[in-house]
């Protein structure tokens, strides 16, 4: 007979609903929730979600497109002084840009693995700080920000937070969009600079199920 083999403990998390009433209880998928705490893999998605953010418009003008400059200012010798082809030269005011900005993309990829292992370190985070709540659903019953307002009050949360949900949920989106330190987020554009710019997540169980699929290696 074979021995029994231990069995690996199982996170459990308790669902509340938006009055904040406990309502059940979800298992949290092991292989996302216990990811451990990867600083150096997070700064590195920061810095690459903030590269592809950056406009690249930075422009100057180098010598032979800087307008004018077309005539010698002086003849080359018997003047006493210095050799000069163009009003346009870099060593002159209003010459052109030695070496100066073009406009240019700054935007990089890191592997698909890598950008999974850190939203899944940030998700674990959160669990581990117990900045993680998780509702059954999230309905208002008008698109207004008050009634937004009101559920978070519920849930306890007076610091920012990120929602977010599985879908397009527009009546939702548009009633957090007034509110300062409040972002509602579709699951599809998670990342880890919201994860970890809002000191507070609030996850439906459907998002929670989407981003599981999403995340898992």
């Amino acid at each position: 007979m074979s021995e029994p083999t231990a069995t690996t403990p199982v996170l459990q998390a308790t669902v509340f609903s938006q009055a904040h009433a406990e309502v059940g209880t979800v298992a949290l998928p092991q292989a996302v929730f216990a990811e451990p705490l990867r600083r150096a893999l997070l700064a590195e998605v920061v810095r690459m979600q903030m590269a592809s953010r950056r406009a690249g418009t930075a422009s100057t003008k180098e010598k032979g497109e800087v307008r004018g400059g077309g005539k010698k200012p002086w003849k080359q010798k018997g003047t006493g002084r210095a050799r000069a082809g163009s009003i346009r030269s870099p060593l002159w005011p209003g010459g052109g840009t030695v070496f100066g900005p073009h406009p240019r993309d700054y935007s990089y990829r890191m592997p698909k693995r890598a950008r999974k292992a850190a939203l899944r370190s940030a998700l674990a985070q959160k669990l581990r700080e117990q900045r993680l709540t998780i509702v059954d659903r999230i309905e208002l019953p008008e698109t207004k920000t008050k009634h937004f307002a009101a559920v978070l009050r519920a849930l306890g949360i007076d610091d920012s937070v990120l929602v977010v949900i599985p879908d397009v949920d527009e009546r939702l989106e548009r009633a957090g969009r007034n509110l300062p330190h409040v972002k509602v987020l579709r699951v599809a554009g998670l990342n880890i600079y919201d994860l970890l710019r809002y000191h507070h997540l609030v996850l439906t169980e459907g998002a929670l199920q989407a981003v599981a699929a999403r995340v898992e290696a």
